[in-house]
């Protein structure tokens, strides 16, 4: 388990460097997200470097198959497991410290008048299990577990563990639990 204690001197489009140790893939994709988002979000280096967001699009998308709006906003201490098909879209608000894995789904909800309302807003601390859906305006608070195959479409209270389609209440945590007993909430071995 990550020291929540511990200092991060890395900041800029390397800060969750460390949280991904030995995993290239989720390394890479996090630097060029980190780095798209800092373009996106300056106006003077958007134009300086318009072409690195199709640049951006087309490697993570085809090459990685992950998607990652650049006007996402994440917190240090994001952690990529695989990734793979994953989509986090719209203005998606992350806390520190959170873990996303494949297949994950995170976007605003389509409004009757065609329109895209608010996207998910995420706490610190928070664990997203494979094949998760978080839909709509919805806020989950921090030192949260969302179990596989879940889908969010309300909001989560803090230091819960959340399973099933809907996602229904598990059981309240009041320590975030270590790497193994997270591992077997997730469906891991």
């Amino acid at each position: 388990m990550r020291n929540k204690n511990k200092e991060r001197k890395s900041t800029g489009i390397f800060q969750d460097w460390a949280d991904n140790p030995g995993n290239t893939k989720g390394r890479i994709v996090l630097v060029f997200y980190r780095l798209a988002a800092l373009i996106k979000g300056n106006p003077t280096l958007s134009i300086l470097f318009f072409w690195y967001l199709p640049i951006y699009k087309f490697v993570i998308g085809w090459f990685f198959n992950i998607e990652i709006n650049p006007e996402v906003k994440a917190g240090r201490g994001l952690k990529l497991e695989y990734g793979y098909g994953s989509v986090i879209n719209g203005t998606t608000v992350f806390g520190e410290n959170c873990t996303l894995r494949q297949l994950t789904t995170i976007t605003s909800k389509k409004q009757d008048d065609g329109k895209f309302g608010a996207s998910p807003k995420i706490g610190n601390n928070v664990d997203i299990g494979v094949n998760v859906t978080i839909i709509g305006d919805v806020h989950i608070g921090n030192n949260v577990i969302i179990g596989a195959g879940a889908v969010i479409t309300k909001d989560v209270e803090e230091n819960c563990v959340m399973v099933g389609n809907p996602a229904k209440l598990l059981k309240k945590v009041y320590g975030f639990p270590d790497v193994k007993e997270r591992s077997l909430l997730l469906g891991g071995a």
